[in-house]
């Protein structure tokens, strides 16, 4: 199992799905708790049995902290730009294809930000490194906003015990837009697993 800490403690067990998030820089007020900034490193105790005590805590901080990003109408809401959700889509499938950096299972590109659901075939610190890095390089030069920080710093990560939870999972993620009121199908949020996938259905019985 590879461990680390920041602000956040962050698990990733050999062969594990890992479910992740990350959203754009500023995109709620200051003083907001959030994922990011509830657990201090220093009081982090390094074992797999300390995880699982804290697991129902931090996914209730993580649902609230979701409902209030997409309840959000202040704050930056760049990826509801099609040119920049494309590029964020890009990365992350590049991420499974050509690179071959984890198998990709869902995805969402919200307006301030992104879900992910994959089979890692590297540490998660690299992969993120990658797809925020470039998302944000291109994203920056389509809003010709230079040296600017884009993405938070941090993401919210959490690997998925079993077939049930994968399930539940891929669904949240897949139906956040619908969740709050964008669509009424999740094939009809064009950044999105769901959507991608549809469109291979169409193509594969046309």
């Amino acid at each position: 199992m590879i461990f680390y800490a920041r602000n956040l403690p962050h698990w990733q067990p050999e062969g594990a799905c890992i479910f992740l998030t990350w959203r754009l820089y500023g995109t709620l007020p200051r003083g907001t708790v959030t994922p990011d900034c509830a657990l201090p490193s220093q009081q982090i105790r390094h074992s797999v049995s300390s995880r699982d005590r804290d697991e129902e805590s931090a996914g209730a901080k993580f649902k609230r902290l979701d409902q209030q990003l997409d309840r959000m109408r202040i704050g930056p809401r760049w990826l509801e730009e099609s040119r920049i959700a494309a590029c964020v889509e890009d990365a992350i499938l590049r991420g499974e294809k050509p690179l071959a950096q984890y198998l990709l299972h869902a995805y969402v590109v919200m307006p301030n930000h992104v879900h992910l659901l994959i089979s890692p075939q590297l540490p998660i610190s690299r992969i993120m490194r990658g797809i925020k890095g470039v998302s944000a390089r291109d994203a920056n030069r389509i809003l010709g906003r230079k040296g600017k920080i884009f993405w938070q710093d941090e993401s919210y990560d959490h690997w998925v015990r079993d077939e049930e939870q994968f399930g539940k999972i891929l669904f949240y993620i897949e139906y956040n837009p619908v969740g709050v009121g964008l669509v009424k199908r999740p094939e009809e949020w064009k950044w999105s697993s769901a959507s991608a996938r549809g469109a291979r259905t169409r193509i594969a019985s046309s």
